[in-house]
């Protein structure tokens, strides 16, 4: 096993370096881009060049935090998919040049698998079996994980990932990017009315699949129906997020119910909502509990991406000078 990992992600928007020493994190350092606020979301292009502007000084910071030089590095750990693939590519290439010039071991690794091992940065012991929900800007997956890297596809979003519906609708209201803590923070201050607008909760009487663009769609009508945003946004702020995850955490109980399982992972972006995992914890209180691990580890981060790689390296693998972005990765292990 590689004593010292180092991890480096760039999917999107943020740019991000972490060194793991032994396992245990050493050092995290995460730059978020905050030119996309201006255009209320991801603008792929000044991803790329802004993370190329700022990758080697992430890198450099993440080595001085962890104390350790370039030459201490066994393996370098990169994101090589899926997201935008121009921001990919920045990682990768830099993380190739950084392992051929070093003499180190390469390894790709898949940007969900990364999100699935985000809580065992903080929680070693946790482990197999359980179910996964990863929910992000681009993903929702509900996985059976019977063990780490063999995965069972439950169900997965059939349009709109939870976080792109959050990121539109508060677009819709004027709350400007990223959409989900701007929604959360109107929900739980504003003194929004849950009662106030019914709106629906796609597919969430059967099965394990989500769509959320019907939702969307029926917010968009409540706010072009509304004479008084400002008045109305609160309440439409509260019911939407009570929808969300209200589908969000059935589908979970739904699956921990189907499979046995005493312990259920929330991961991804979405899942640094304290309502989401407050009530995924409610309402499988006395079934299972709920690992989740701390905000700065479900945003999209390195240090994930090197335990996730660690893990990888343990198991004998590594990518070699081919390896490439692709922003659609399969997740490996996946039936």
């Amino acid at each position: 096993m590689a004593e010292v990992v180092l991890g480096i992600e760039t999917s999107c928007d943020e740019t991000s370096a972490a060194v793991l020493v032994s396992g245990e994190l050493a050092s995290l350092v995460i730059l978020s881009q905050d030119i996309h606020q201006i255009f209320g979301g991801v603008v792929p292009e000044l991803a790329s060049r802004a993370h190329l502007a700022a990758l080697p000084a992430t890198v450099d910071r993440a080595l001085v935090e962890a104390g350790v030089r370039v030459s201490a590095v066994d393996a370098v750990a990169v994101t090589a998919g899926p997201g935008l693939v121009g921001a990919l590519l920045v990682g990768v290439v830099y993380a190739k040049a950084l392992a051929y010039a070093t003499g180190r071991a390469l390894v790709g690794v898949h940007h969900m698998e990364g999100h699935l091992f985000a809580p065992t940065v903080e929680d070693p012991a946790l482990a197999p079996p359980f179910v996964a929900l990863l929910v992000s800007g681009g993903h929702t997956l509900l996985l059976d994980v019977p063990e780490w890297g063999r995965y069972r596809l439950m169900g997965q979003t059939r349009d709109d990932a939870a976080g792109e519906a959050f990121d539109k609708v508060a677009s819709l209201l004027g709350l400007g990017y990223p959409g989900g803590p701007a929604i959360e923070r109107l929900a739980r201050e504003g003194g929004g009315d849950p009662a106030r607008f019914d709106f629906p909760r796609p597919m969430i009487a059967t099965g394990f699949e989500f769509s959320f663009s019907g939702l969307k769609t029926a917010v968009l009508h409540a706010v072009r129906a509304s004479d008084n945003l400002e008045r109305d946004g609160t309440h439409i702020a509260r019911c939407f997020q009570d929808a969300v995850l209200d589908v969000l955490v059935t589908k979970l109980e739904r699956a921990v119910r189907a499979t046995g399982y005493r312990t259920a992972v929330l991961g991804g972006g979405v899942a640094c909502s304290r309502a989401l995992s407050a009530a995924a914890a409610e309402r499988l209180q006395g079934v299972a509990r709920v690992a989740v691990a701390s905000p700065r580890l479900n945003a999209d981060n390195a240090a994930m991406i090197a335990r996730a790689g660690a893990y990888r390296l343990g198991l004998g693998e590594r990518s070699d000078w081919t390896l490439d972005a692709r922003a659609d990765l399969p997740l490996p292990g996946l039936s």
